[in-house]
């Protein structure tokens, strides 16, 4: 039997929210029925935080109640305070995710804290999840390079990965943020998280600002990787490199993982015309 790669879905979230142009709730619901029809178990859904800062995310609540929802799909989003919590409870969401950052100037310039603080501020989200019994997965931004700090230190992570882990995650996202990470870089980053804990509560999600998403990709399969977030039609943007390429594209992702004779459980014909349809809705 062929190994199996989860692939998380993260086009409607991360792919969207760095679009100049506003997208309909319409098209956001069309998108994530289209997903929702390739096997995905997955998909990061929308984000609840406040419209002044993305007003692309603005309709969350009423992209959860257009969708049609599958069967064995969990339909996330993200959360980064109680506030944002409780309005996607409320709304019907699956699961919920935080995200902390690795490198202090780009925890201050995201979320005008330093990494210590954010930790403080998910904690009640995580208290409140438990008693819910709702899942909780953690970001961790600038895994390699920072656009503030230069080069991340692999140590910094681990101990970002290990509080996250701590305080409840169920699993901790690695974001490339500005897609500058190497072959070189990723196996030091990886070789390091490993030291301390288990590939399974891993994923990768990287960025082709450089073309080098999937050379990354390979080296965490490598060292026992399963779990990669993805964007179809390679939608989203780095706000740090004018012009770059944002997610890398989940269908060159699944290609290439069903080229190494792995399985994915994703249906290539409908992931397709979701990348298509994806990418009509990408600024030009």
């Amino acid at each position: 039997m062929p190994e199996h790669v989860k692939i998380f879905e993260v086009g409607p979230r991360d792919g969207l929210q760095n679009q100049k142009r506003l997208i309909s709730t319409e098209d956001k619901v069309n998108l994530v029925n289209m997903l929702s029809n390739c096997g995905f178990s997955h998909i990061e859904t929308t984000s609840f935080v406040s419209p002044k800062w993305v007003p692309q995310m603005a309709d969350a609540a009423a992209v959860m109640a257009g969708i049609s929802k599958k069967s064995g799909t969990a339909y996330t989003a993200l959360t980064p305070n109680m506030q944002g919590y409780e309005a996607a409870i409320s709304a019907g969401v699956d699961e919920v995710a935080i995200f902390a950052s690795a490198s202090e100037g780009f925890s201050q310039k995201n979320i005008n804290c330093s990494v210590e603080d954010s930790f403080a501020r998910f904690l009640p989200i995580l208290e409140r999840a438990k008693i819910d019994k709702c899942k909780v997965r953690g970001y961790i931004s600038c895994v390699t390079d920072c656009p503030y700090d230069g080069p991340t230190d692999p140590d910094q992570v681990v101990r970002v990965a290990l509080r996250l882990l701590e305080m409840g995650c169920y699993e901790v996202s690695l974001g490339d943020t500005i897609g500058a990470a190497t072959t070189e870089t990723t196996h030091k980053l990886i070789s390091s998280l490993l030291n301390h804990l288990s590939k399974s509560v891993l994923s990768g999600h990287f960025h082709d600002t450089n073309n080098t998403a999937l050379e990354n990709i390979v080296v965490c399969l490598e060292a026992g990787i399963r779990t990669f977030d993805s964007a179809v039609g390679g939608l989203g943007g780095c706000p740090y490199a004018e012009g770059a390429k944002g997610n890398v594209d989940t269908v060159a992702v699944v290609n290439m993982l069903h080229d190494m004779k792995y399985e994915t459980g994703l249906n290539i014909e409908n992931l397709n015309k979701a990348a298509t349809f994806a990418q009509s809705l990408s600024e030009t």
